[in-house]
Parts: structure tokens; C-alpha cells; sequence
């Protein structure tokens, strides 16, 4: 940790020279810009799932983000972005916790310094705070490195190498080491956890084509998670692969994991199984240019009948990777929001163009548990989550503005006890503006 600090703390102060030194002399290799997003969501008995217990959400969230990037030449780069993003809350229930605005600071969300090429062999280098969104697969294993404040940041603090073996193959190294709550300085800070516990992780991600209609990414990840409250240290090994075929019109994606570890100073050991099946197509020559998918997603759950921990861990990927809603009723069971496990899940999709700029997405999902689990929310007998209807409206007014519009609805099932039936809603309006030099 200390050395990751000194690299932060060395890359603040090549930002302040690098900064200087262009409105002195050339500007002509810095590019700036602005991204702001303005939310509104209103949630209805998403944790509970019972009417008239606690009070409904209904709340703003403005983000803010500008940022800078600076070439020295054309190998070598920075970046860096600040982040805020406070909310107004109109009604504030179980998320708000009774408080009107929250989150009123302004954080540093990436400070990375980018190396193409280094030391004349084809391996790229970042190294600093900066985001993997998009960058492995469908984000099953990892995707949010900060999911302690929703979307407002993802960031890993990572020092991230690509092996650029050819044109079709390469390899990434990625040391991860992530805090409980932000180390870097913040501005009117309120100790808001990025995450649990301070997390540390190696990643070793390879991504193949081989050849035009198939490409095979295999990794393995060691994580360990610093423990919170009841649990202990865990260190966790991950071993998968991601697979995507594409023989058009269809286009065939999947994934395999499975995961052993133990906790510290116990006797207790982790292991779990995770996967996914999409298969997806697009009908170009009919009205609306309708795009289907269908999937199946599985992982574990522990079994209450031993003592070790068989569910699936989500790694670095706790983020709304099925449902915007399904994040907070998970919280119940699981003690923390967007800890995916102990699921099987039927999905079909449709999205259809309803313009060049507007399409609507419908999406149904029919959700399971793999195990039963006891509380006062839970039957301890059924296993069927519920039912999760999903719609998304989508326009994008000109290239630097876009918009959407998110309604999900549970009904929940067997799984949930006879009070806490009640359906829960999600909904989200979104604007959102970027701008760059």
C-alpha cells in the first residue's frame, strides 16, 4: 500500500508540473473535457419487498466530471478526472437513511500515467487510479472497483501491463490494491466507503481471436478480501475463460468459472462455480431491426448443511450487471448491495430501433436460488426470486447529448416469505452531456 501511495502522491505532482507547463508554453497536446449526468430515480420497496415499511426513495443525482489529458509524445500520456456527485432527496427512505443531500465532495476519480511501447518492447503500461469498464468481457469477474458509491466512480488503483504477443493475441498483468475508503485527497470529504474492506488482487487476462468467428479469453485472478464485521480475511483463487462466437446473423457468448480459498485463522473454505450462456441475433431486414437475446446465467450458493462457504464471489464485480433494482433486495440476504450469488436466471431480450436515434429495449428475467436461506424476509422452503420485468427508452438528441428512461418491476416469489411479497419498482430518468476539446 505505502508504495502504491508513493506512486500517487508522485503522479499529483507530475500532474501540477505537466498542468503548469502547458498554459505556459504549448497547449497543443493537452485535450480537456466535461461530462455531467443528471439523474432522478424513485425506488418502492426494493429491499423489504413490503408495502408501508420504512419510507420510498425519490432523489437527484447530479455528476460532475471534468477532466484533462496530456501527451508528452506519442508513446507517453496522463490522465486525470475529478468526480462529485451529490444527491437531493425528495423522499429519503432505506437509501437515504432520513437525510436530504448526501455525497457533497469532489474526489480524484482517475490519475493515470499511459506508457505505449515501453522500454521499446510491444508491452503497454497504466499505472495509477483509472477504470476497466468495457475492458473484460461482459464485466463478469471484473468491472466496478469502488461499488461502495454506486456509479458515481468505478476506478481500480492498479498498475495494469498488456503483452501485445501479435496483432491477434495478448496477455494483461494487473496488480489491483483498493481501500475501504478513500486514501487520495478529497475535497469536503465524507468518508464514504468505496467498498467493504481494502481489497488487493493480481488478475492474469488473456484475450485470443482466433480466427474471424471465434476469440477465447482465459484469466485467472487471486483476490483478498480485507474482512468487515462478522468476516474474516478471505483469499480467493479464480480460474475461467470467456468465449464468443459469432457465425452471423448469430452471435454466441459464454463464460466459466469456478473459485477455491479459505479464510484467515479458520477452519473454513471457500470455493464456488459461476457461468453464463447469450445467445443473440439481429434481424437487419425486418421492421424495427429487432436484436434478440437469450441467456442463462448459474452461480452458487452456499449450503447451509456444511460449514464451508460454497457461494459464488463476485470478485470485482459488484455493479447492476443484471437489474438496477435486483442490487438492493440482494442486500438483504447478502448484507451488502450487488453481491451476485446463489442465482440461476432465464433471460430474453428484444431491442428494436425505433429510430436512427431511438431504440426501446423490453427484457424479462425469471429468477431463481440455488439454496435456501433463513431470516425473517425469507420462506427457507421456495426457491423462486421472482419474476423481473424490465423496459428501457433510449435517444440520443445529438452527439454530445443522450438520454434514457429505466422502469423495472419485481414480483417476487416462493423464495421470499409470505410478508415480503409486495412488488418493488425502480425508476430512472438520465440525462447525460459530454464534452472534449
Amino acid at each position: 500500500m505505502k508504495k502504491m501511495l508513493v506512486i500517487f502522491i508522485g503522479a499529483l505532482v507530475v500532474s501540477g508540473w505537466f498542468a503548469t507547463a502547458v498554459m505556459a508554453e504549448d497547449s497543443s497536446n493537452l485535450k480537456y473535457g466535461l461530462d455531467i449526468r443528471l439523474r432522478q430515480e424513485y425506488l418502492i420497496n426494493v429491499l423489504d419487498l413490503r408495502d408501508g415499511v420504512g419510507k420510498d426513495d425519490n432523489y437527484l443525482r447530479l455528476k460532475i466530471s471534468p477532466w484533462a489529458k496530456y501527451n508528452f509524445n506519442n508513446d507517453v500520456s496522463m490522465m486525470l478526472k475529478l468526480t462529485s456527485e451529490p444527491r437531493y432527496f425528495f423522499s429519503s427512505g432505506d437509501v437515504g437513511k432520513g437525510k436530504e443531500i448526501t455525497n457533497e465532495e469532489i474526489v480524484i476519480d482517475n490519475l493515470y500515467l499511459d506508457v505505449k511501447d515501453a522500454f521499446g518492447a510491444p508491452l503497454d503500461l497504466r499505472i495509477g487510479r483509472q477504470d476497466f469498464l468495457g475492458t473484460y468481457g461482459e464485466g463478469f469477474v471484473i468491472m466496478d472497483g469502488t461499488p461502495g458509491d454506486g456509479s458515481k466512480t468505478f476506478y481500480f488503483n492498479a498498475l495494469k501491463s498488456t503483452w501485445k504477443i501479435n496483432k491477434n493475441n495478448s496477455l494483461d498483468l494487473v496488480y489491483i490494491n483498493n481501500w475501504h475508503e478513500d486514501h487520495l485527497p478529497v475535497v469536503n470529504d465524507q468518508q464514504i466507503a468505496t467498498n467493504n474492506s481494502d481489497e488487493s488482487g493480481i488478475v492474469l487476462y488473456g484475450k485470443n481471436k482466433l480466427n474471424d468467428k471465434v476469440t477465447l479469453e482465459p484469466y485467472y485472478i487471486w483476490k483478498r478480501e480485507g474482512g468487515y464485521g462478522t468476516t474474516p480475511t478471505l483469499k480467493l483463487h479464480t480460474f475461467g475463460a470467456r468465449g464468443v462466437y459469432v457465425p452471423v446473423p448469430w452471435k454466441f457468448r459464454a463464460e466459466l468459472a469456478g473459485q477455491i480459498g479459505d479464510y484467515d485463522d479458520s477452519n473454513i473454505d471457500r470455493e464456488g462455480i459461476g457461468g453464463y450462456f447469450i445467445a443473440g441475433r439481429k434481424f437487419n431486414d425486418v421492421c424495427l431491426t429487432p436484436e434478440i437475446n437469450l441467456g442463462y446465467y448459474y452461480l452458487s450458493g452456499d449450503d447451509p448443511t456444511t460449514t464451508d462457504v460454497e457461494a459464488w464471489d463476485p470478485i470485482f464485480s459488484r455493479w447492476p450487471w443484471l437489474s438496477e433494482l435486483y442490487v438492493f433486495t440482494l442486500a438483504k440476504e447478502t448484507k451488502t448491495v450487488a453481491y451476485w450469488t446463489n442465482l440461476q436466471t432465464y433471460r430474453a431480450s428484444v431491442k428494436l430501433d425505433l429510430s436512427p436515434k431511438t431504440n426501446l429495449s423490453l427484457c424479462y428475467s425469471y429468477l431463481l436460488a440455488n439454496e435456501n436461506v433463513n431470516g425473517s424476509m425469507f420462506s427457507a422452503d421456495g426457491k423462486v426470486r421472482g419474476h423481473l420485468p424490465q423496459i428501457q427508452l433510449n435517444h440520443k438528441f445529438n452527439k454530445s447529448l443522450d438520454g434514457y428512461i429505466i422502469v423495472e418491476e419485481l414480483f417476487p416469489g416462493s423464495f421470499y416469505a409470505d410478508n415480503s411479497q409486495d412488488h418493488a419498482w425502480f425508476f430512472r430518468w438520465q440525462l447525460q452531456y459530454k464534452f472534449s476539446s
